[in-house]
């Protein structure tokens, strides 16, 4: 029905979805109020915003590299590769994460840090004091059209692992608001598809949803792409997948008995 009100009637897909859930009966209940899903940062915000400076950088990433390799699961490989990139560092004073979010020009604008010491099952996570929310930790390619969402960083890195992905362009919210989604379709205007890989959880699946439908009525073709059943995020995913195939491997070692 839609391709036909396509074709034949020149109606958009949203035009045609409207109308026939309009002949079928449902009521559509106009909201006069546009109703922001982002928490904008106001000006008053912006203006009280302090000083915005990086952790100082430690001798090396021994700390970071075993972290992320040993208790996160993601290859040497990706690790390696963000690395070389710029994108994330270890920090000298308590030897955090530092992930680094990056305008059109590569100018830094956001970090945030996690710790690689957990206390008592606690994690540290924090945002670098003076940050601007509106930018998120990214990976740009101006020649690809698709950008693939994710709420955290590590399930970024860890995206790029399970799918060895090193074409579309990808972005880490931080949060569930979506204002670094925006300022990153401002700065990259040749996208075109947006694929949400946020959280299986409740939160993330509702945002998810929402997600979507703002961007699909902006023009934007839209995916859904949570995780497996079972999984919170991209990172449990591959954790267990690395943890599955060290079984494996292990009993296909094992000498066999007669």
């Amino acid at each position: 029905q839609i391709d036909f009100l396509r074709v034949f009637c020149g109606m958009s897909v949203k035009e045609a979805v409207f109308w026939l859930l309009d002949f079928a009966g449902y009521r559509r209940i106009e909201n006069p109020v546009k109703q922001p899903l982002v928490h904008q940062v106001s000006q008053k915000q912006a203006e009280e915003r302090k000083p915005f400076v990086l952790p100082e950088p430690a001798g090396d990433n021994s700390y970071l590299i075993s972290y992320l390799n040993q208790e996160r699961g993601i290859s040497r490989a990706v690790i390696d590769l963000f690395l070389k990139d710029g994108l994330i560092y270890e920090s000298r004073h308590y030897h955090n994460v530092v992930f680094k979010g990056n305008d059109k020009n590569g100018v830094t604008r956001f970090a945030s840090m996690r710790g690689v010491f957990d206390k008592q099952g606690k994690p540290f996570k924090c945002d670098v004091t003076g940050n601007d929310k509106n930018y998120g930790f990214n990976v740009v390619n101006e020649n690809s059209t698709e950008l693939v969402v994710f709420e955290a960083a590590i399930d970024l890195m860890s995206y790029v692992d399970i799918f060895t992905d090193y074409e579309s362009n990808k972005l880490a919210l931080g949060m569930l608001a979506d204002a670094p989604l925006e300022t990153f379709l401002r700065e990259h205007p040749q996208i075109t598809s947006i694929r949400f890989c946020l959280d299986g959880d409740e939160p993330g699946r509702k945002a998810a949803a929402e997600l979507m439908r703002k961007y699909y009525e902006l023009g934007y073709e839209v995916e859904d792409c949570p995780p497996p059943a079972g999984y919170k995020d991209y990172n449990e995913w591959l954790v267990a997948a690395k943890l599955n195939l060290n079984r494996m491997n292990k009993r296909a070692d094992e000498p066999v008995r007669a």
